[in-house]
């Protein structure tokens, strides 16, 4: 089992950055992979992006791909999101995950792990 609490959220302009953090408890943080997921109001829980865990792999969905950069610190058991010129269709409460394979699924429902998450609202 780990617990997952997600922080950070809040209220930006366009092309602004906000970064998100996941703090993990319980099992070993490192013996997880994890990832972040978001999921916008009437829609589906979408894959954001994932990292491994040793940090030697991530992985992005392609609308955030060259702006978002997800990291983690296993000494500190927290993982980050680090979001860069966003845009109003990056609104959305994002979620922390937490897998026990190699690297997260990007299929919301294989996923293991949950957090509660944390909202992220982009003003343009």
């Amino acid at each position: 089992q780990v617990q997952l609490v997600e922080s950070g959220g809040g209220l930006v302009q366009a092309g602004g950055s906000l970064r998100l953090s996941c703090a993990a408890s319980g099992r070993t943080f490192s013996s997880f992979a994890m990832g972040w997921f978001r999921q916008a109001p009437g829609k589906v829980r979408e894959f954001v992006g994932g990292v491994s865990r040793s940090s030697a792999s991530t992985i992005y969905a392609d609308s955030v791909k060259g702006r978002f950069i997800i990291s983690r610190d296993n000494a500190k058991n927290t993982m980050y999101l680090q979001m860069n010129s966003l845009t109003p269709e990056d609104t959305a409460r994002y979620y922390c995950a937490a897998d026990g394979g190699a690297l997260i699924s990007r299929i919301a429902t294989e996923v293991d792990y949950w957090g509660q998450g944390t909202h992220v609202t982009v003003s343009s």
